[in-house]
């Protein structure tokens, strides 16, 4: 535990430097004019969903060639480890799509998302939430985006018992892994055109932890002179999100990891689930796009599973990777067959289609 800390502290003395924007793709064509994407496919539905990326991509003519690896972990030492082809995929072709990873049950192994984040540094997660135009939710207009730090605070897995019966969780926060989701919340709110973030955190009861995380964001604010800032605590923002979504409207919300991961679950209800909501993780040097539901074993194999979450995730990577007409193609088709009713949408948005019949009709509608 001593350890993890000691390095935390090292890295605040040396991480100043993190204060750009994530890199830009740098991925490069192939000699059929294609760039190759690493996919994992994932667990469960994984593969259902995935082959409809596939499909819906091979006939809309997306310049990609996918490059499938595994993921099974290994442990090492103690410590979930992914296997070095997959590690070596990712790295080299600066972007991948992932669908949903089941964590193994009983054998020590951490988060499979956690382990992912950590090896590849993906310190920003980003989560936009938009109402889809025929599919009715007890809330319309929803457009939200959130940006959740990544690497540390709660899941940082520090802890241990002191006494039987009596364990203490440590939560890390540092000053550079702050600033850079800071930072990057600022920088991705000028490139989406909003003119406003709001900071989210409970300082008033973390003192020092969310108090540094506020401190560096009014640090931060001061190289956006064109951008409002404003703070709230999170029990508000939840109180104000399922009250009326439409305050954060024009809004980029960014606050620590485990606040990210509750609000950002919220607002993918208020949409209508986790099915439709696409979801990007953002490093240094790689990104990896995901659906973000979990690998229903229940009706894996079945042709249940609504692959919409995936392809949506899909066309984040596409945009960037400045595949922007592409991903309006994949995007715009998606959304149509969403719309057309009942018939052409998955059990999980209250329709009748299978995975195939889906995919077959975004296909028709590209």
């Amino acid at each position: 535990m001593f350890a993890r800390i000691s390095a935390a502290r090292a890295a605040t003395r040396s991480l100043r430097s993190y204060a750009t924007n994530v890199a830009e793709f740098s991925g490069v064509k192939n000699a059929q004019g294609q760039y190759t994407v690493t996919l994992i496919e994932g667990d469960g539905i994984g593969v259902e969903i995935s082959q409809a990326v596939k499909d819906i991509y091979s006939a809309a003519k997306i310049p990609i060639t996918w490059e499938p690896v595994d993921v099974t972990p290994t442990l090492i030492n103690g410590r979930t480890t992914l296997p070095q082809e997959a590690v070596d995929s990712v790295n080299k072709n600066k972007v991948a799509l992932k669908g949903p990873l089941a964590t193994p049950v009983g054998k020590g192994h951490q988060s499979m998302n956690l382990t992912l984040r950590r090896t590849f540094n993906l310190f920003a997660n980003v989560r936009p939430c938009k109402s889809i135009v025929g599919y009715a939710t007890p809330y319309e207009d929803v457009d939200t985006v959130l940006i959740r730090e990544n690497t540390e605070g709660e899941y940082s897995g520090i802890e241990h018992t002191i006494v039987p019966g009596v364990v203490q969780s440590i939560k890390l926060i540092t000053r550079p892994a702050s600033e850079r989701v800071i930072r990057y919340a600022f920088e991705h709110a000028k490139n989406i055109n909003r003119p406003h973030v709001v900071v989210v955190h409970k300082a008033s009861i973390q003192k020092l932890s969310d108090g540094l995380f506020v401190e560096v964001a009014n640090e931060v604010a001061k190289e956006y002179p064109g951008i409002k800032v404003s703070f709230e605590l999170l029990d508000n923002t939840c109180l104000k999100l399922t009250a009326d979504p439409a305050d954060y409207k024009d809004v980029v919300m960014v606050m620590p990891n485990l606040y990210g991961d509750i609000l950002s679950d919220l607002s993918s209800g208020l949409i209508g689930g986790l099915g439709l909501t696409p979801s990007g993780n953002m490093g240094d040097t790689v990104s990896i796009f995901e659906a973000v539901h979990g690998s229903a074993p229940d009706i894996a194999g079945k042709g249940l599973a609504n692959p919409t979450a995936l392809l949506l995730s899909s066309c984040m990577m596409l945009r960037h990777m400045h595949l922007n007409a592409d991903a309006d193609k994949i995007e715009n088709a998606v959304l149509k067959t969403i719309a057309s009713g009942a018939e052409n949408r998955t059990g999980d948005l209250h329709g009748s289609a299978s995975t195939s019949h889906f995919a077959s009709e975004v296909i028709k509608n590209l």
